[in-house]
């Protein structure tokens, strides 16, 4: 049984002492391409991030059937919503060369599953964890096949209510569980992105991580969420900004990729441990700037 906020994700562990846990989310901002999914690794490695995550579906089962014959413009022309789908989904061959260019780069990979022949498939690969997507939260079959893959699950919880959140909790291992506050708005406005609903769910659920998917222009509430207690990060990363595809605005460049695990690390040492005390490096300063008391003086 875990007794203390910490799950172990490959060889790595999340929660209590432990460094805060990046991940860059590719999700589909490779655009079908395996050559730009191979340059948004990179570019995740060069960051410092701890693990790029991708998305798969089955385009059939994920996507509604009401939604499947609208016509829309693509990087491929004008198709169906259903054949977009198709286009930008990777299958075995991409995912085995994803599996074996993450394994050489050092770096973890896993995936949101949108449906349960998606778990399957991603499971061949034996990935880290599993991420619940806010979409699927309340999709009670698909997080019960993902429980038993018996791997560790982030559940991200944009537009839920509470009462989603604990149903969704209830069906999954609290020991192998990760919380991520999350507005499923894309990018998302300042005043939606209720940081401190992260200090809440600290409060709350007092046995599982608690972590930070942010959709929001910008790096600043990120840092915040850094020292509100999210003890993992998830950030899109993008090659260009203005790219195709609808996640692209809510990136993060490479540049700002980097700058964002930097200055998290540098916020880790700087939180310290809480325990006010007199460092030896101010002590000089103590003595030639301080009025010496006594403390008769004082009594």
């Amino acid at each position: 049984m875990n007794t203390q906020r910490k799950v172990q994700v490959g060889d790595r562990y999340i929660g209590d002492g432990e460094p805060v846990y990046i991940i860059a989310e590719i999700g589909i901002n490779h655009n079908g391409s395996l050559n730009l999914a191979k340059k948004l690794i990179d570019g995740a490695v060069f960051a410092g991030c701890d693990a790029v995550k991708f998305q798969k579906r089955t385009p059939e089962l994920s996507t509604p059937m009401d939604q499947w014959n609208i016509e829309r413009d693509t990087p491929w022309g004008r198709m169906t919503y259903i054949d977009y789908r198709r286009k930008v989904e990777f299958g075995f061959d991409e995912y085995t060369e994803i599996d074996s260019y993450c394994k050489q780069k050092g770096i973890h990979w896993f995936a949101s599953a949108w449906d349960e022949c998606a778990v399957d498939f991603i499971e061949q690969f034996n990935p880290v964890a599993y991420k619940a997507a806010s979409a699927t939260i309340t999709d009670i079959d698909l997080l019960r096949k993902v429980r038993t893959m018996g791997k560790p699950v982030i559940l991200s919880t944009g537009m839920s209510s509470l009462d989603q959140i604990e149903i969704a909790i209830s069906l999954l291992d609290t020991n192998n569980l990760l919380l991520a506050q999350s507005t499923s708005t894309y990018p998302c406005n300042l005043h939606e992105l209720n940081l401190l609903v992260i200090r809440s769910f600290l409060q709350k659920y007092n046995t599982i991580p608690i972590g930070y998917s942010g959709h929001e222009t910008g790096l600043a509430p990120t840092y915040a969420a850094v020292a509100l207690g999210a003890s993992f990060i998830e950030r899109h990363i993008t090659l260009d900004r203005s790219l195709w595809g609808t996640d692209q605005a809510a990136s993060v460049e490479i540049g700002g990729m980097f700058r964002l695990v930097k200055d998290i690390r540098d916020i880790e040492k700087a939180m310290g441990d809480g325990n006010k005390i007199v460092y030896e490096s101010e002590k000089s300063a103590q003595k030639k700037l301080r009025k010496f008391i006594r403390e008769t003086q004082i009594s």
